[in-house]
């Protein structure tokens, strides 16, 4: 109880209607989670509230990282106020507009049949969907031109949101995927489909929870990746921050915004990694020699770069070699001249 006291005192000066927002996912969550054990109907070969659960738990977890953000602002904090109000409207439309196919037991995404469900979660969507992604470009556009905190946490949010932005723009290529198709629905009613997720096997699910395809390239796996990525940043800053109170060479937030720069390379490697790799049809399961290698160089690079950022700071924050003699022999001789300068003292005042 009370870590949720303290957690609520310090959520009173973000953003309030994202913070609304973010509460009505995070119930949406544990509600579709509940109903995805009482409802038995499949779609899709998953359960109903499995994408609904999903949604809330991403918009969330994205909304409430916004929140906070927002309310660091140093310059545009009133427009920042409209962008997020906007964003925590349009992502209830949007979540609410899966959650709405769901309990009718349809498809919410590329469903093009003519029947009210279908033509309302498409009238849901068109409304809701590009205010998401122009609001994230806009705020990346706020925090650019600004400093947010420290130099390391700035870094995490420009890479971030910039990652951000990408997520949705691979998000927008779904549509153009995969071609028309039929599909059958949780009521066993034919539906008109028209793009999807994957590559390869347009609808293709498998691997336990997230439901990625198992059998086709999956275009959810860099979306995911480039939207959460920010979560990623703002946490190695803050790993960051804590270990600096111990370790001289971290205190220079210099250092520790390179640090985080790299962090945002590699996450940016491995978001053009498994895009590449999706865009190939090949699953995140089943990862290639291409796919390997793209992993190898990213690493080796977050590697090497970490390591001379390291050594770097480790010899600038390091005294130089013979320090002690030389400040032994300083001491020594300020010593001395406060003897000689006593014992004058003495002599005159005999």
């Amino acid at each position: 109880m009370t870590i949720l006291a303290t957690a609520l005192r310090a959520m009173r000066g973000w953003h309030r209607p994202l913070v609304a927002n973010v509460m009505l996912m995070f119930t949406l969550t544990l509600f579709a989670a509940a109903a995805a054990f009482v409802d038995d109907r499949l779609l899709l070969g998953e359960s109903v509230w499995v994408k609904p659960m999903k949604f809330g738990f991403a918009m969330g977890v994205y909304g409430l990282t916004l929140a906070w953000l927002l309310s660091t602002l140093r310059r545009g904090r009133r427009l920042g106020w409209w962008l997020g109000t906007v964003f925590a409207v349009a992502g209830l439309l949007d979540v609410g507009a899966v959650v709405y196919a769901a309990a009718h037991g349809t498809v919410s995404h590329f469903n093009n049949n003519a029947e009210p469900v279908a033509e309302t979660v498409r009238r849901v969507f068109s409304i809701g969907v590009g205010p998401l992604l122009l609001i994230t470009l806009v705020v990346a556009i706020l925090v650019l031109i600004q400093r947010t905190g420290d130099r390391a946490t700035t870094s995490a949010l420009r890479a971030g949101l910039g990652l951000a932005a990408a997520s949705m723009v691979v998000a927008l290529w779904l549509s153009n995927s995969a071609g028309p198709r039929t599909v059958t629905d949780a009521n066993g009613d034919p539906v008109s489909m028209n793009g999807g997720h994957g590559i390869g096997d347009p609808d293709g699910n498998g691997m336990f929870l997230t439901h990625w395809s198992t059998t086709g390239g999956d275009l959810r796996v860099p979306h995911f990746v480039g939207l959460h990525a920010i979560q990623v940043l703002l946490f190695v800053a803050a790993i960051l921050g804590v270990l600096a109170t111990g370790r001289g060479w971290l205190r220079d937030e210099r250092v520790r915004a390179r640090l985080v720069r790299i962090a945002g390379l590699a996450c940016t490697g491995v978001f053009a990694a498994v895009t590449w790799q999706a865009k190939r049809g090949i699953p995140v399961t089943s990862l290639d020699r291409q796919t390997l290698t793209a992993f190898a160089a990213v690493a080796v690079f977050t590697v090497v770069a970490t390591a001379a950022v390291v050594v770097a700071a480790r010899r600038g924050a390091a005294p130089p070699a013979g320090w002690e003699q030389r400040a032994e022999r300083r001491v020594g001789v300020s010593s001395r001249r406060e003897r000689r300068s006593s014992r004058s003292g003495r002599r005159e005042a005999t």
